[in-house]
């Protein structure tokens, strides 16, 4: 296990358990691997008789979660789960994994930390390096191409449309005469010289040409409504869907898509809200600012719809984040809901 492994800290961990409802001996579907953080709290609560199943489309973030997981039945020995990872997009869950099989699915989307932190995988513009973004190594269409390739039109609505820049045109425009670009570090300045931050704002001003960028590429949303629509045929009556976002683009499909499978009678939405990360959790892993958390509960025809209480803390009526959670020390501090309520 890499010293980057044992450091990573999963993003809303306690949140994630609790609302996903684990329980011994259950089977649950955790999404988006990547180093193995959530995947090993849900395995530690699983027992013998419980099952792990975890997919990536990225070849490296399946070995080094496989060699994690590994570690963990060293740990663990007679009380670990099976497990069983696929190399495979999570839109192909539904070809995998048996129907009504899951009693809780984890996705925790957009671009993991040992993705942004290799210069090699051209995901950051913080570190130079070649213009690459495929989450799955083995694709052809690399940010490159894109970049090099895409007439200035096509261009600018990608950056408009992905990355929410209202200054796409003036990018692409500047990215077309710059050509050929080849590094992370040369399309950052590009965009930085034509785009300068606006006061207002606390990010490079290429952030959002790379978002765009790299959804583009991995096809990310098509990806997200695939999963979510394929989630209630993959769960129990009563399972637990748990869903993390790290931008608008991501945080709409997922809560559209849930609104009107809920208004099918699919889902009971656990989170009217999405559930943010509090100030303790923020500071210690900044990437925690911008997720949003939400989740929903199958509902079991034979008991029909009902209301679900949402997690609260009952002295501020404020949802509980992990940290918080964890800061409690009262055992009557926070709620459940009941499955079947």
């Amino acid at each position: 296990m890499t010293e980057a492994t044992r450091r990573h800290v999963p993003v809303l961990s306690q949140d994630v358990i609790r609302y996903l409802d684990v329980s011994e001996g259950g089977t649950y579907l955790d999404c988006t691997l990547g180093f193995a953080g959530h995947a090993s709290q849900i395995a530690r609560l699983l027992g013998a008789r419980g099952h792990l199943i975890g997919f990536d489309r990225d070849p490296q973030a399946l070995e080094l979660a496989s060699r994690r997981l590994d570690a963990l039945r060293d740990e663990l020995g007679n009380a670990m789960p099976a497990v069983t990872l696929i190399g495979e997009p999570f839109s192909k869950a539904a070809e995998h994994v048996e129907a009504g099989s899951l009693d809780g699915l984890l996705a925790d989307f957009g671009v993991s930390s040992m993705q942004l932190d290799q210069a090699e995988r051209g995901f950051s513009f913080q570190v130079d390096g070649p213009l690459d973004m495929r989450q799955d190594t083995r694709q052809v269409l690399t940010a490159a191409q894109v970049v090099n390739e895409m007439d200035e039109r096509e261009l600018a609505n990608l950056i408009y449309e992905y990355g929410e820049e209202r200054r796409s045109w003036r990018i692409a425009r500047a990215i077309v005469r710059a050509r050929p670009i080849t590094t992370t570090g040369q399309l950052a300045r590009i965009v930085a010289g034509c785009a300068p931050s606006m006061k207002s704002e606390r990010i490079h001003p290429a952030t959002r040409t790379f978002q765009a960028l790299r959804i583009h590429v991995n096809r990310e949303l098509d990806e997200i409504r695939q999963l979510l629509e394929a989630a209630p045929s993959l769960l129990k009556p009563s399972g637990h869907l748990v869903v993390i976002s790290f931008h608008s683009l991501e945080d709409r499909i997922a809560k559209d898509v849930l609104r009107e499978q809920a208004a099918k009678g699919e889902w009971t939405i656990l989170t009217r809200k999405p559930v943010v990360a509090d100030e303790a959790e923020t500071n210690q892993n900044p990437r925690a600012r911008s997720a949003k958390l939400r989740a929903a509960e199958k509902i079991d025809p034979k008991q029909g719809r009902g209301e679900r209480s949402e997690y609260k803390d009952p002295g501020s009526g404020r949802m509980l984040t992990g940290f918080s959670r964890l800061a409690q020390k009262e055992a009557g501090s926070r709620k459940r809901p009941q499955k079947g309520k």
